[in-house]
């Protein structure tokens, strides 16, 4: 059966933020990014797919009939169709629909393991890299602050290469997640101590800021000790996601 006006309209929407909040639905594309979410058993709620689409290790997929409620219904559409709903200039060959989720903060959580705090990453391509970090570090959880680039969108997601359905992040205002945290809270500044000086550490909090604007002020003042990658070279600044490496993979060395 063709797709609707409504229909395709809908999964236009969900490319954008205020539609994804208010449906609680988001909207991602691609095979490879797919593929992901389904290993990591992600789930999703809707799959539109073209008749080329070859599922994830040569399975079946699911029909409209398919009576478990945990798989996701997978709806086949023309290449028309698809070209009208994706975003890409070349259309990929399925899409998908999943649940807006986001976690509550529980109280003290921060207290313990490591936490990567993001204050007003608004690219999603670093959010999307600093979960991969995150995953690639293993790290216990990841804080978004509510002025970074939105989890859900698809840019965040393709950059995460899959670490999005593996990440255990959490969204919330870092000046009142922050408040009262009993581990250290590092933030990376340009004036702060070497991170290659950093004691053994096994739980901390590390925050990264923008590069245009650094640590926002409220954050800055909680900030237990400030760490910077010595410089050797002209260059302004580091990428967020690349200074994020940095001290990730030095608190890892150290607290063995």
């Amino acid at each position: 059966m063709p797709l609707t006006k409504s229909e395709l309209s809908r999964l236009r929407d969900l490319r954008e933020k205020k539609h994804r909040e208010s449906a609680g639905l988001f909207v991602i594309e691609g095979e490879k990014v797919i593929a992901e979410l389904l290993a990591a058993n992600f789930p999703l709620t809707e799959i539109y797919a073209t008749a080329a689409w070859d599922p994830p290790c040569g399975g079946t997929p699911p029909t409209r009939e398919a009576s478990d409620p945990s798989t996701p219904e997978v709806i086949e559409i023309t290449d028309d169709e698809m070209a009208r709903a994706s975003h890409f200039p070349t259309p990929s060959r399925v899409l998908a629909i999943g649940k807006v989720v986001r976690r509550q903060l529980p109280a003290g959580a921060l207290n313990h393991g490591l936490t990567l705090a993001l204050d007003g990453i608004q690219d999603p391509g670093n959010v999307g890299t600093l979960l991969r970090l995150a995953d690639w570090f293993g790290l216990d959880r990841v804080l978004l602050s509510p002025d970074s680039a939105d989890l859900f969108s698809q840019k965040v997601i393709n950059a995460s290469m899959g670490s999005f359905a593996r990440a255990t992040v959490f969204t919330a205002p870092l000046p009142e997640a922050l408040a009262g945290c009993t581990a250290p809270i590092l933030g990376c500044d340009l004036h702060g101590s070497d991170v290659h000086a950093l004691k053994p550490c096994r739980d901390a909090v590390i925050v990264i800021g923008s590069e245009g604007r650094g640590l926002s002020p409220a954050v800055q003042a909680l900030v237990t000790q400030r760490v910077t990658i010595p410089k050797y070279g002209g260059a302004e600044s580091l990428n967020a996601a690349v200074a994020a490496a940095i001290v990730c993979d030095n608190l890892r060395r150290v607290a063995g």
